[in-house]
């Protein structure tokens, strides 16, 4: 696969170009968030960059979760796997509408399209046996204990008060796009590509089929193996913050403009970048750089065109040049 006649950057959408942190998670809510996300997406499109959109799912598969559990008694509950096919159906649709208004607002006429994307991960994945990542709504020391005992679900306390409890799945490394080869023919032919949603449906491979298996992908990792499959120049990950920072949250904290590969390893073995925020992030732009991407950029979405001419963000880079 290969996608190198012009350059080609993956961008991965966090969950507040998604939907509004402090809102109730309705349609009308995250149309309007995607809409200003679109916005600056369709501005980086016409600059003359081919895109390719990743996005979190976290919201959206937490509400299928709890519309499973309320009408359980009604309908036969879906597996994770396709809770997480629906939301990038979802969320497809939402920037699939969104980004070709704004390309046409940018007198741009790109076709946009949603690959519901499989990502195969490995059966034997340490991860498998210790689920860490949470999903879905928080429960009652009560109803974790019913949920363990009649569905088998691997239930964490992750706060306090009275309902502290939540559920956890494994959250393998994420080995092969699937829809990888199908994905860059869409690109080349100039289309705008959004795939790996939430990271991917989990599958794994056995004998001559693939089987959705109940685990979340990370969506950044998720996100790097695309833009390496593709062999794009850039990965952009778009979060809620600028830049990337040490003894962050402290009266210490530094900001980072610039990152070697060899600086970015060090920060993350000293536990400078939390695997629960911006560890994963690093660790995909690592990994990319590693598999011969040309640079990384770690910054807020609304800095993402200055981010990408070099003027904002983080920019990770293989060796740090001198000053």
């Amino acid at each position: 696969m290969n996608a190198k006649e012009k350059e080609t950057i993956v961008i991965a959408l966090g969950g507040n170009a998604l939907s509004s942190p402090h809102g109730k998670g309705s349609i009308e809510e995250q149309m309007e968030a995607i809409g200003r996300s679109c916005q600056q997406i369709a501005r980086i499109v016409r600059s003359g960059t081919r895109v390719v959109l990743t996005h979190g799912n976290g919201p959206q598969v937490g509400q299928i979760l709890i519309q499973q559990e309320q009408a359980k008694g009604v309908v036969p509950p879906l597996p994770l796997d396709v809770c997480g096919a629906m939301t990038q159906g979802q969320i497809g649709y939402l920037l699939q509408q969104a980004l070709a208004q704004a390309l046409r607002a940018e007198g741009l006429k790109v076709p946009v399209v949603t690959v519901v994307t499989q990502v195969v991960v490995s059966s034997g994945d340490p991860a498998f046996k210790e689920p860490t990542k949470p999903i879905g709504p928080f429960y009652s020391k009560s109803e974790a204990e019913w949920l363990h005992k009649s569905k088998g679900y691997v239930i964490k306390r992750m706060g306090s008060g009275h309902r502290a409890y939540r559920r956890v799945v494994p959250s393998p490394y994420p080995r092969e796009i699937v829809e990888g080869r199908t994905i860059c023919r869409l690109v080349t032919s100039e289309h705008v590509v959004i795939a790996c949603g939430g990271g991917g449906v989990p599958v794994i491979r056995e004998g001559g089929r693939l089987r959705g298996i109940e685990a979340v992908i990370d969506k950044d990792l998720a996100s790097e193996r695309l833009a390496s499959a593709l062999g794009a120049q850039a990965l952009m990950i778009l979060t809620d913050v600028e830049r990337v920072a040490l003894h962050f949250g402290t009266p210490e904290q530094i900001n980072l403009e610039r990152l070697s590969v060899e600086e970015a390893k060090r920060y993350l073995a000293a536990g400078e970048f939390p695997s629960g925020s911006m560890g994963p992030k690093i660790e995909a732009a690592i990994r990319f750089l590693g598999n011969g991407g040309e640079r990384a950029i770690i910054t807020s979405l609304d800095r993402a065109q200055e981010a990408l001419a070099g003027q904002a963000g983080t920019q990770i880079v293989r060796v740090q040049q001198p000053t």
